[in-house]
């Protein structure tokens, strides 16, 4: 487990500073090189708005970015309950983060001046609950 806690800290550092990457690509890029299930380009495409729904504050892209994955890897395992599947794992994430919703989970809120990427501790926190969530749904 702690080769993948360093592996996701500096994924996360190199794909928001090197590539710019939002949090919910981010999100499933990484889970899928520790996974080893292929995220399609149509995929990462959309994601591509899902920060905060575009930084509009709503819910999170580390969220929106899990779930996604999560939907992709339960299919690849013949896992049916899908919609249950991310209703547990939304009820976990609230739980231990405290919420679901972009405006609450980014330290600091929003404002104008905003420095980029200001999420990068809490994406590598988020990145290694959804990966410890997926190894306890799927050993």
């Amino acid at each position: 487990m702690e080769q993948a806690e360093e592996y996701i800290r500096k994924e996360v550092r190199r794909l928001y500073w090197e590539l710019d990457e939002n949090c919910a690509r981010t999100t499933l890029r990484i889970l899928s090189r520790l996974t080893g299930v292929r995220i399609e380009d149509q995929t990462l495409i959309a994601a591509s708005g899902m920060h905060g729904a575009g930084g509009y504050g709503a819910q999170c892209g580390l969220v929106e970015g899990a779930l996604m994955f999560l939907a992709v890897i339960a299919e690849s395992r013949g896992y049916e309950d899908i919609p249950g599947l991310c209703r547990r794992f939304a009820g976990e994430y609230e739980a231990a983060f405290g919420s679901l919703r972009c405006s609450d989970l980014r330290p600091g809120g929003f404002s104008e001046d905003d420095p980029p990427h200001r999420c990068e501790d809490l994406t590598c926190r988020s990145v290694q609950f959804v990966y410890d969530f997926v190894v306890r749904a799927f050993p």
